[in-house]
Order: structure tokens, then C-alpha cells, then sequence
């Protein structure tokens, strides 16, 4: 490291390496078996159950028809789930379908992927997920009319802000602020299960007689339905980004996995129930908002605590998506895929700060240009092109290399079924409704061969760079990090 060295040896987390004379500085292994839980079940409940039900159902054209989409939805998380907790016995190592095609295909295809993710997809992500946060908490103050923008944005930059702040300052801290706001929205989930439950109960069963009539059969609107569940579903994946964070990983990301995405499928199915006794097909159909249009009916005064209950869960889920969204471009900057200072860590927080801090800023830009809507909408076709890339990875490490095999293996008929389901939601859209924004963020993809060449293949950095480097090591008091493969 070019930072001086700080007498830290006497810290549990901190190793001595007298063949190298030097100390090697790691993250801190803070994540256990309830952390893991929250930050998957965290991530997944956001905005998505709030706002996706009427999408689902405007695509299927029906109630039956969309609560299988919701069912297919979960299972299909699940399955991809059991498929990575595999990977993350096999490459013990973060930083989640970077680290795994790196491994496997190696450097170019996990450049991109890299690239795609950490200018685009995650940054693109957190700062939707934190601008919903924003609509919600400030609805409140402006009944009757629309918020203004200035002050939705300004919302959602304070509470990336805050986010980095917390990230950046402890990592026991971060997982704890996910444990708190998990256990609110799953409170908040089972109000409105129980009272579809009790609407259930007095035979507000109306929008389940003929419930399969008028279900859409196309494949490409079976498609984009897929589409808009599986954002709700998003983050079954992230327990993989901090696999080094983990206490005894091999135990804790399976177990993780198989609590959490059950617990969130099933509160989706009864929470849509719930939508669906309180409401007709038409009525959820054109609420803006079904949550809200579900309190008002439901709750009446109280319907202010589902507003609350959403602005609680978006925040917990930006600060789940932001957490491992950093690991993302931290382990990157590790393999030489960005820059040298992002893979560098707090010298007494132990945490990827200036990985933190490039990913906040990125979000921060995203929000004041306000052009990112049509990023997102097709977040899903950006991610299952790689999940399927990783899922193959998988196969093909258990037909060639089944020695590799590590401590905890799925049948390989779950991945086989998981890599079919990304062909199809990545080729569905495309044949049924070929659309002109497809073509923009493949073309964003391959954008990234101008930069792998010469930065990284040939290695070409201006010299600059080095003292660039060095002054913000000082500066964010960061150094090089080891890496941990337990």
C-alpha cells in the first residue's frame, strides 16, 4: 500500500503476514444467519407488492391467471436462489455473478457484466427505489394534489445520503437499521393479509368466481407479467454479493435462502388476495396505487398507516439494494475491472467506502436528471441475460467439473429450469413486441469492449491516475484490502 501503515494488529480483523511484511485489511464478518434473512426478505419486499399487482393483472387479464404468475414468480426466485447458494459453496467470494463469471468464463464477460451493473442497473435501481420512498413519505403533506418534483428529489437524495453515511460508518450498524425495517414490513404485510382474511371471512369473494376468464395466453404478455412480479422478487440474489461478510457461509447462505424466499412468496400470495377481496379486477385495475386504494377501503382514517407502512418498506429496501449494490463495484475494483481506489476499505470502519461513495454518487446524478424511468422498466431483461449466464456457469461446473462440488448441492434439474426460464424472459418481449429501447441497452453492453481493451486487457492507466490514487487514500483514510475466501 502506498498509505502509511497504522499500528492495528491487535484488531480480530486484521491479519499479520510477516512473509510479506505488511497487514492485510479485511472486511468484517458481521452477516449471520437473521442479517442474511433480512437482507434478502429486506431487498425483495420494496415498492414492487405495493405498486405490481395491478400490471400483473392488467397482463394476464385475470385474477387466477395473475396469482399464478405470483406463485411462478416465487418458485422461480427460489429456484435461482438454490442455484447461487451452490455457486457460493463452490467460489467463496462476494461480489455475486461478477465473481462467479469471472470465474468461469473469465475476465471480458465479467467486465461487462461489471460495467453494466455498476454504471447502470444497481445505481439505476437505488435511486428508483429511493425516489418511491420519496413519493410516499412526503404524500403525506400535500393531500389532494401531486408533490412537487423538487422536493420528491431533494427527498430522495437526503435519503441516498443517509444511506452512505450508514454504510459507510459500520456494517453492524447497516445490518441492523435492515433487521428493524424487515420486521416493520412484514408487520405491515400481515395487517393487510389479516384483513383480507376478515373481508374473506364476511364473502367478499366476488373477483374469485370465474376467476381463469379472459387470461391472456400471448408470450410475450405472459412475459412482461414475469417482468413485473420478478421486480417485486428482486434481491434473491443479494446474499451472494457479501459472501466473505458471512459467518460460516457454506451454512448460513442456504439456510438464509430457503427461509427467506418462501416467507416473501407466500405474504405476496395472501397480500394479493387480500387486494383482490377488497376490490374487483376492474377497481384494482385502475387504482394508481393499490396499496393505498386497499387502506382507504379497508382501514379508512388508519389508511395513513399503509402510506407509513410503504415509505418504511422502500427504505429498508434501498438500504438492502445499496448495501450490496457497493460490494458489487468494491470487488470489481479488486480484479482490476475499475478503479484501484474502489477496492480499497475504511482503515477503522472496515467497510468499502469509496465503493460506497462512487455508487451513491452515480445514484445522486440518476435522480437529478430524472431520465432513468425506461432503465428500469427493463431492469429485468439487463438481469436475466446474466443470471442465465451464471446459471449455465453452474451447469457446466457440475457436468465438467463435479469435484468442485462444495458442501451444498441442488438437483441439477432446478438449474436447468431456472436457465430456461431466462431464455424465455429474455426472448419473449423480444419476438412478441420488439421495442426500440432493447436494442439501446444491448448496445450500452457491448459499449464496454472500448473501455475493457485498453484499460484493462492492455492495461493502459495514465500515470496520473497513481497520484490521483494516493491523495484520495489519505484523504477517505482507505487502504487495499485482502481477499477473504474462508
Amino acid at each position: 500500500s502506498t498509505m502509511r501503515k497504522r499500528k492495528t494488529t491487535d484488531s480480530p480483523y486484521l491479519s499479520l503476514n510477516l512473509s510479506e511484511g505488511k497487514e492485510k485489511l479485511r472486511l468484517k464478518q458481521e452477516v449471520g444467519l437473521i442479517s442474511g434473512v433480512s437482507l434478502i426478505a429486506g431487498t425483495m419486499i420494496g415498492s414492487g407488492i405495493f405498486m405490481s399487482p395491478e400490471w400483473v393483472l392488467h397482463h394476464m387479464g385475470s385474477p387466477a391467471s395473475s396469482l399464478l404468475i405470483w406463485a411462478a414468480c416465487g418458485l422461480l426466485a427460489m429456484f435461482g436462489a438454490l442455484s447461487y447458494a451452490e455457486l457460493g459453496t463452490i467460489i467463496k467470494e462476494s461480489g455475486g455473478e461478477y465473481i462467479y463469471i469471472l470465474r468461469i468464463f473469465g475476465p471480458f464477460p465479467a467486465f461487462l457484466f461489471a460495467y453494466t451493473s455498476v454504471i447502470l442497473v444497481r445505481p439505476a435501481g437505488l435511486a428508483a427505489v429511493c425516489l418511491s420512498f420519496a413519493e410516499y413519505a412526503i404524500a403525506p403533506f400535500y393531500p389532494g394534489c401531486s408533490s412537487p418534483q423538487v422536493v420528491v428529489k431533494s427527498t430522495a437524495a437526503a435519503c441516498i445520503l443517509f444511506l452512505t453515511i450508514i454504510n459507510c460508518l459500520n456494517v453492524r450498524l447497516a445490518t441492523s437499521i435492515m433487521n428493524i425495517f424487515t420486521a416493520a414490513k412484514i408487520l405491515a404485510l400481515l395487517v393487510i393479509v389479516v384483513g383480507g382474511l376478515v373481508l374473506l371471512a364476511k364473502g367478499q369473494t366476488q373477483s374469485f368466481q370465474n376467476a381463469f376468464q379472459n387470461t391472456t395466453s400471448g408470450i410475450g404478455a405472459v412475459g412482461v407479467a414475469f417482468y413485473q412480479g420478478l421486480w417485486s422478487y428482486d434481491g434473491w440474489n443479494n446474499l451472494n454479493y457479501v459472501t466473505e461478510e458471512l459467518k460460516k457461509s457454506e451454512v448460513t447462505l442456504p439456510r438464509a435462502v430457503m427461509i427467506a424466499i418462501p416467507l416473501v412468496t407466500c405474504l405476496y400470495l395472501l397480500v394479493n388476495v387480500s387486494y383482490l377481496a377488497a376490490m374487483t379486477p376492474s377497481e384494482l385495475l385502475s387504482s394508481g396505487a393499490v396499496a393505498i386504494t386497499w387502506g382507504d377501503k379497508v382501514l379508512g382514517r388508519w389508511a395513513w398507516l399503509i402510506s407509513l407502512s410503504v415509505a418504511l418498506s422502500t427504505f429498508g429496501s434501498s438500504n438492502g439494494t445499496f448495501f450490496s449494490g457497493g460490494r458489487v463495484c468494491y470487488i470489481a475494483a479488486r480484479e482490476g475491472h475499475m478503479p484501484n481506489i474502489l477496492s480499497m476499505a475504511h482503515v477503522r470502519c472496515l467497510t468499502p467506502s469509496p465503493a460506497l461513495l462512487f455508487t451513491s454518487t452515480v445514484s445522486l446524478i440518476m435522480i437529478i436528471s430524472g431520465s432513468f424511468t425506461s432503465i428500469v422498466n427493463f431492469f429485468s431483461f439487463i438481469a436475466w441475460i446474466f443470471y442465465g449466464m451464471t446459471i449455465s456457469g453452474l451447469l457446466y461446473l457440475k457436468i465438467k467439473k463435479p469435484e468442485l462440488s462444495g458442501s451444498y448441492k441442488v438437483p441439477i434439474i432446478i438449474p436447468m429450469i431456472v436457465l430456461m426460464a431466462a431464455v424465455y424472459l429474455v426472448l419473449a418481449p423480444i419476438i412478441d413486441q420488439p421495442q426500440i429501447e432493447i436494442l439501446y441497452i444491448v448496445l450500452f453492453i457491448f459499449s464496454g469492449i472500448i473501455l475493457y481493451f485498453p484499460l484493462v486487457h492492455f492495461k493502459c492507466h495514465p500515470h496520473f491516475l497513481q497520484r490521483v490514487t494516493l491523495h484520495l487514500q489519505l484523504f477517505l483514510e482507505v487502504a487495499p484490502t485482502s481477499r477473504d475466501a474462508n
